[in-house]
């Protein structure tokens, strides 16, 4: 006699829940907190892309866990739509191939933005022209400005609203220039303002928002120049610290705050 796909179904989920009923109520107990013997067998292992070199900048995309981009300093932007078992170089027809920042708008995964110019101070390193946006997850590319930044460090949207961009602006790493600190877009990248600034000698190289609260913005400066007789600079220039704003750097003057 056959059995019913019903029952068949319910045999299989019974048996596929089997081997962890004896770990849940020590999940359980833990309020919340995974036990991390259950996953102290798994490695880390390189999943590529194997010709990009080094890279400064990767992200995921919410909702899509086998998509994400990887931003290589010397050879643009790849993705993947299959946790990396293939890349695909999907700047290669931009005029530059430094990447230093890349960030997905949560609210609208098909908008993709790319801070240009690494901003790693190492011996060798590869100047950018400005900001980069995609609509349709990175199949066309736009230049949306900041030019003479040079070196991009961190770039983060806010999580409503993919219009509202934030930029931490390194600089030029060999000299002063004005072209540095926090920027922010309030229009997806058609003006910019710059909303944190302390000298042509102190540049921003990371952002982060406060999780629970995204008014609520976290931003590094540092003052460090690269210069051409040594591989690694003096890296403790004054201004240098954190800084916040709790405003969304409406009034990051105001708010910011320096450990120094």
């Amino acid at each position: 006699m056959s059995i019913p796909c019903t029952v068949k179904h319910a045999l299989l989920a019974v048996a596929m829940a089997a081997p962890f009923a004896g770990a849940l109520p020590s999940l359980l107990a833990q309020n919340g907190h995974v036990d991390p013997a259950l996953y102290s067998g798994l490695r880390w292992r390189s999943i590529g892309p194997f010709r990009a070199g080094r890279v400064n900048s990767v992200t995921g995309v919410p909702g899509q866990p086998n998509v994400f981009y990887s931003g290589s300093v010397g050879g643009g932007v790849w993705k993947t739509t299959n946790a990396g078992r293939t890349w695909f170089p999907i700047f290669d027809s931009q005029p530059i191939a430094s990447i230093g920042a890349v960030a997905v708008a949560p609210s609208n995964i098909d908008v993709v933005y790319v801070g240009t110019g690494e901003a790693d101070m190492r011996s060798q390193i590869s100047y950018g022209n400005g900001m980069y946006k995609s609509t349709d997850a990175g199949k066309t590319w736009t230049h949306i400005g900041l030019d003479n930044t040079r070196q991009i460090g961190k770039v983060i949207v806010d999580p409503r609203d993919p219009s509202v961009v934030f930029v931490a602006a390194f600089g030029h790493v060999y000299g002063a220039n004005p072209d540095r600190g926090v920027f922010r877009s309030k229009d997806g990248g058609a003006t910019w303002q710059k909303v944190l600034f302390k000298s042509n000698d102190v540049g921003a190289i990371d952002l982060a928002f406060d999780p629970g609260n995204a008014q609520t913005i976290y931003a590094s400066l540092w003052n460090t120049r690269r210069p051409p007789w040594s591989v690694y600079p003096p890296s403790y220039g004054p201004g240098s610290g954190l800084y916040k704003s709790t405003t969304a750097a409406a009034t990051a003057a105001a708010d910011q705050r320096s450990s120094r």
